[in-house]
């Protein structure tokens, strides 16, 4: 049973889709703006979103970005009425997997829907993993061995970004840009003071810090 979220302002359209796609044997939840949207995402696992572009307030792509630079990997589907290529291309650049532009066939959109499920369900890169750690980004927890290691929301995101990049070092400044983004009281001591935390919760007495300090440059995950 798939856990589906639709983010779209027009009740008639939701209800249907709610109706067919609990039919499919799926839990179905409804946000009609960008901000619930991203309250929902932030506090569910879900493997499917369909996400509208046009939303009161956040738009469907700042979700969008704001998902993906947090660590959702639910399969996203953009459902809009805007159809010009630059639209689709925008989304699909920012992490979106199909883009269906209004109207369309509730047939070809089912077909999209399984067509995703299936490929969410065989996904390798839900779990990442650094050294012994574990993070799941579908439940954003963190363990080691059995385990299970708590993390603030903000902690776990910094970790995700370095784990998807490993190797890479980056900057106070660009860690503030990447994860806290429209956080606009972040500061680089905020990196510092997280990055402070997640080595007391993570690190292992006599061995190397699982967030690495870049002399002179910042902070990274090493490739493994």
């Amino acid at each position: 049973m798939a856990k589906i979220l639709i983010v779209d302002d027009e009740p008639a359209l939701t209800a249907v889709l709610r109706n067919v796609l609990q039919r499919e044997h799926s839990t179905v939840e409804v946000a009609e703006d960008g901000n619930t949207a991203l309250a929902l995402l932030r506090l569910s696992a879900y493997e499917l979103v369909i996400l509208d572009i046009m939303l009161p307030g956040i738009d469907g792509l700042k979700v969008c970005e704001t998902y993906r630079s947090g660590g959702g990997d639910a399969a996203i589907i953009m459902l809009t009425a805007k159809g010009s290529v630059d639209d689709k291309a925008a989304g699909l650049d920012l992490g979106a997997d199909d883009y269906l532009p209004k109207p369309f066939q509730l047939k070809e959109l089912l077909s999209r829907v399984r067509a995703l499920l299936r490929r969410s369900a065989v996904r390798t890169g839900t779990v990442l993993a650094i050294g012994t750690l574990s993070l799941n980004q579908r439940t954003r927890t963190v363990a080691r061995g059995e385990q299970t290691i708590p993390l603030s929301l903000k902690e776990f995101e910094l970790l995700s970004f370095l784990a998807r990049h490993k190797g890479v070092a980056f900057t106070s400044e660009q860690l503030v840009e990447r994860v806290w983004r429209s956080d606009t009281a972040a500061l680089p001591e905020t990196v510092r003071t997280h990055i402070k935390n997640l080595r007391k919760k993570l690190d292992i007495p006599n061995a190397r810090s699982v967030v690495r300090h870049v002399r002179g440059y910042g902070y990274m995950v090493d490739a493994q």
